[in-house]
């Protein structure tokens, strides 16, 4: 029998949808209880060992850097990002969380020794001059009166403008 709209043909393909979409799904659906996995323990033997292996491709990447520039986080920013991606996928393998306090040493210590001679300057802002400041407060303020001005005579003139 063919199926068509003519002879109802189109709820038996709904039909046929229906129950064939429900079985595939059935099918991938697994109904057997799981045991959830035990957490595992932290590795912290290994974790520091995997970490030091970050840090020791760090050291080489920063010795590809002039030390004059390891102050200026846009020669190194690429390399310090690999090593933090690389001591929290090390943490994550060896079942433990990031940043733990075996790695926050770790980091530490990498800070002390290629960034302990920078500056700790903190930019000091200034204000402008009385006269620069008082411009660029007056030109905002006279040319939203103006535009203020603009509406209201537009509006009164709308006869004539239109």
């Amino acid at each position: 029998r063919k199926f068509s709209p003519a002879n109802g043909g189109t709820l038996e393909v709904i039909w046929f949808v229906y129950v064939t979409h429900n079985l595939l799904m059935f099918r991938s659906f697994n109904i057997d209880p799981t045991t959830p996995q035990p957490k595992k323990t932290c590795n912290e033997s290994r974790l520091q060992w995997e970490v030091e292996v970050c840090g020791e491709g760090f050291k080489r990447d920063m010795g590809h850097i002039d030390p004059q520039q390891w102050c200026n986080l846009t020669y190194f920013i690429s390399e310090y990002y690999v090593f933090t991606s690389c001591t929290e996928t090390k943490a994550e393998i060896v079942s433990c969380y990031w940043p733990n306090p075996l790695v926050e040493s770790y980091i530490i210590g990498i800070h002390k020794h290629f960034f302990s001679h920078c500056p700790m300057d903190q930019v000091v802002w200034v204000d402008p001059p009385d006269e620069t400041l008082t411009i660029l407060i007056l030109v905002p303020v006279f040319l939203t009166l103006a535009m203020i001005a603009l509406v209201v005579w537009c509006s009164k003139r709308s006869d004539v403008l239109a």
